[in-house]
């Protein structure tokens, strides 16, 4: 079944009936929806379907530190759409996205969880040792643990995950993914970083003088490192192999910061609509050549390195996500 995204208890009752249905549930950001959300989300599913209850996320949009404290909001790793699509690949059969406003950040950690107890009939949590919850965050692990003494629902509480020594965390992989560390990130949430967004009109210099591109208009604020890379294009269905530049085009003296990737087996004259791209590896820093014959041969360069890293990848037989 596919997963049924809510926008309320209303709507959650419309879903589940008027009583609904017990419920285990893990509450987040989710932002990136990592191997540590992933190791919970995998803990709410088994426990879910051990006790014949819904398994579910509860999330928020907009993320609490953009209505709270806008100026310190991190940019996140991956739009709601994202988020989504990768709580339906979990399995889950319903997420509940909540917005996110001041009247919702006044509720108090137990009126908080009241919500889900008579609203999303909870019968089981699972979060991880950082959680919070409630006006404040006044609510943590030990609290939860209290209330589900007097409630009477299970509380699961599931430790990080460590990968060769770094905790897995949604600030880290921001870390990585600023600093141009996309095989790194790539790691830490399972799959490549991800920039989705539509195709944008270029000018056309590069494509008469260098090598044809298409423009990505991305949807996050979070853009790697400058640099060029070596990634995949979605178009539509189809995935094509690609070496994209993260910067300002300098050997053509351009100053706005600009998405292009130039897809390998590919000719078709596209000026709009959806477009993604996934960062595998990093293979340089942007930088200004002389001339754009000088240009094109470091391109061609690139795109040699671009087809032997996909080389390598298929050897190892990894997964494209």
């Amino acid at each position: 079944m596919p997963l049924a995204v809510l926008h309320s208890p209303g709507e959650w009752r419309a879903r589940f009936g008027a009583t609904p249905a017990a419920a285990t549930l893990t509450v987040g950001n989710f932002d990136g929806v990592h191997l540590g959300h992933q190791k919970i989300l995998r803990g709410v599913l088994e426990h879910a379907r051990a006790t014949s209850t819904v398994a579910a996320a509860v999330t928020f949009d907009p993320l609490p530190l953009k209505v709270l404290r806008p100026a310190d909001a991190p940019p996140q790793i991956c739009t709601l759409a994202q988020r989504l699509a990768q709580l339906d690949r979990a399995g889950l059969d319903a997420v509940l996205v909540l917005r996110f406003d001041l009247e919702l950040s006044r509720l108090s950690p137990e009126d908080f969880l009241r919500i889900l107890l008579d609203q999303l009939s909870m019968r089981a949590i699972l979060v991880g040792e950082n959680f919070r919850f409630g006006h404040r965050h006044a609510g943590d692990v030990q609290l939860l643990s209290r209330l589900a003494r007097q409630h009477g629902f299970h509380v699961g509480i599931v430790p990080p995950v460590v990968f060769r020594g770094e905790v897995v965390s949604s600030t880290v992989i921001r870390t990585h993914v600023r600093a141009g560390g996309v095989a790194r990130a790539a790691r830490l949430l399972g799959r490549p970083f991800a920039l989705t967004g539509h195709v944008r009109p270029g000018t056309g210099t590069g494509s008469k003088l260098v090598f044809p591109t298409l423009n990505l208009a991305p949807d996050q604020e979070l853009l790697p490192a400058i640099g060029v890379y070596a990634t995949e294009t979605r178009l539509g269905e189809r995935t094509y192999r690609s070496a994209t530049n993260v910067g300002v085009r300098p050997t053509f003296d351009g100053h706005s910061l600009g998405v292009e990737s130039h897809l390998f087996d590919f000719s078709e004259i596209v000026t709009s609509g959806p477009m993604q791209v996934h960062f595998w590896e990093r293979l340089r820093d942007e930088r200004k050549f002389p001339s754009p014959d000088a240009l094109r041969s470091q391109i061609s360069r690139d795109l040699s390195r671009t087809r032997r890293f996909f080389s390598r990848l298929n050897r190892a037989s990894l997964t494209t996500f």
